[in-house]
């Protein structure tokens, strides 16, 4: 099974935040309730509304860590972003 965008999506900004703050980013990560998270496996599932998912996730990063995790974020997804049309783009990740 291959995951969707939203869910690479995902998997890179929690890997990108974990490079930098270490497992505080898993941990943030599983608390969003529509991410499923298998993180030895670096597999993600989204449940419910994918577009939220994501930006409720970058939103726990940046209550913790303020602006520049949302630049970590942006950097991570950028190569996926592009196979999203605009309007199916998370605004915060734009």
């Amino acid at each position: 099974m291959s995951m969707d965008v939203y869910a690479q999506i995902a998997v890179k900004i929690i890997a990108g935040q974990e490079a930098i703050i270490g497992p505080v980013a898993v941990e943030q990560a599983e608390r969003v309730p529509d991410l499923k998270i298998d993180w030895p496996n670096h597999e993600i599932t989204i449940t419910g509304d994918k577009v939220s998912a994501i930006q409720e996730l970058i939103e726990k990063y940046k209550e913790l860590f303020g602006q520049i995790s949302v630049e970590v974020s942006k950097q991570a997804a950028a190569s996926l972003m592009e196979q999203l049309p605009e309007n199916a783009q998370p605004a915060i990740l734009r």
